[in-house]
């Protein structure tokens, strides 16, 4: 049987895993797939090739699709997403002599790390991100606007492809971070940088990367979308199976993909981080997730999240956001694609983002499915209605 080619850009990234699982392992073959992965230098690379059509679909931050559909950022582009890859992976980390002064800082805790990074570094703070639509820059402008920083004038926010994050803290160009793994770690494997926090414990359940395609192809090549979706379900599901990780790490660690330590990657899907030079390790149960707790769903009240904040950030009509937000994100063609799997789908496409501390059982297609904690660390819900 030939199989359909289908060209997907990615970033040398531990949540890259889906699509690198579903070719490696062979789960886009049996849908019929010959998934060709192409590694991208950087995000606005990525998203380039992928609006002009260069790849049929592309590994991409969570926030990029909605911002490019709001015309925001490079070639305004209507982008669909029909799934998430992925959600959490994220570090924050700092110089080590920032580390050294931030005093009262407690492993894992937000408060009192932002409190002691925010006294201990130079105002402004000079913070690395990967790209200015992220969700790790959103995830630090929610952080230090709790904490009481005005976010645009008290943080110089740069932009470092996540490679190269280890550089920029050697040559003093930044004095922080927020990364997805593996460069956290390289950052600490390399003397450079210590990990104070996980982006989980700003957001318990943040989409971080998500399938994107422009929404006209989305639309048109509908049953090979949908193949797709399956083939990166199945992934999602082996990745979520603790046997699998060491393959995995193996899989991802490899030239073509990651090019770093294979101990390195599986230290993340354990949840377990080398925080600093001296050893001392930081543990998350929930660092990166990719299957539990409807983890690939593409629910429309993170897009209109998103979206509401990008909107207030560059003076655009909030209701026009939430509108485009809601086509951007495609729970139907979600549910199209997975629901001959007899797989257990929420029964709403929005949800009040931030109200679950617990596990919690939800109305779903077919009454068995439970959705994780997704708060936020300072009590605040979103409510998009």
């Amino acid at each position: 049987m030939s199989l359909d080619p289908f060209d997907c850009g990615f970033m040398p990234l531990t949540d890259a895993a889906p699509l690198i699982i579903a070719r490696e392992i062979g789960f886009a073959a049996e849908e019929g797939i010959d998934l060709r992965l192409h590694a991208a230098p950087s995000w606005s690379t990525l998203r380039d090739r992928l609006a002009l059509g260069a790849l049929d679909a592309a590994h991409m931050l969570a926030p990029v699709p909605v911002a490019m559909s709001m015309g925001l950022g490079g070639l305004p582009v209507p982008l669909a997403v029909p799934s998430l890859l992925s959600v959490n992976g994220t570090v924050i980390g700092v110089s080590r002599s920032v580390a050294e002064r931030m005093e009262g800082a407690r492993s894992g805790d937000p408060w009192s790390a932002g409190r002691a990074l925010i006294a201990a570094a130079p105002a402004p703070l000079r913070i690395g991100v990967p790209f200015p639509f992220s969700m790790h820059a959103e995830l630090l402008y929610h952080w230090f606007g709790a904490l009481g920083v005005e976010t645009l004038s008290g943080l110089t926010v740069r932009t470092v492809p996540p490679p190269l994050m280890a550089d920029a803290l050697r040559h003093s160009e930044i004095d922080a971070f927020c990364v997805g793994e593996p460069w956290g770690s390289i950052a600490v494997e390399q003397g450079v940088g210590t990990i104070v926090l996980p982006g989980a414990a700003i957001w318990a359940f943040a989409p971080e990367k998500v399938l994107a395609l422009r929404a006209e192809a989305c639309e048109s090549q509908r049953e090979r979308v949908e193949r797709l979706l399956r083939a990166l379900w199945r992934a999602g599901r082996w990745l979520g199976d603790p046997a699998n990780r060491m393959v995995t790490a193996e899989l991802l660690s490899g030239p073509g993909y990651l090019g770093v330590s294979a101990e390195i990657v599986e230290r993340a899907l354990h949840g377990t981080l080398i925080a600093d030079a001296g050893g001392r390790t930081l543990h998350h149960p929930r660092l990166i997730e990719f299957s539990d707790g409807a983890a690939t769903f593409p629910w429309r009240s993170q897009a209109i999240w998103m979206a509401r904040r990008l909107a207030v950030r560059n003076g655009l009509d909030p209701d026009d956001a939430d509108r485009i937000a809601r086509a951007c994100f495609r729970p139907d063609i979600h549910r199209a694609a997975l629901s001959p799997l007899g797989i257990d789908l929420p029964g709403a496409s929005e949800k009040i983002e931030g109200a679950l501390s617990e596990r919690t059982a939800v109305a779903s297609s077919q009454g068995t499915l439970f959705l994780g904690p997704d708060c936020f660390f300072d009590g605040q819900m979103f409510d998009c209605d």
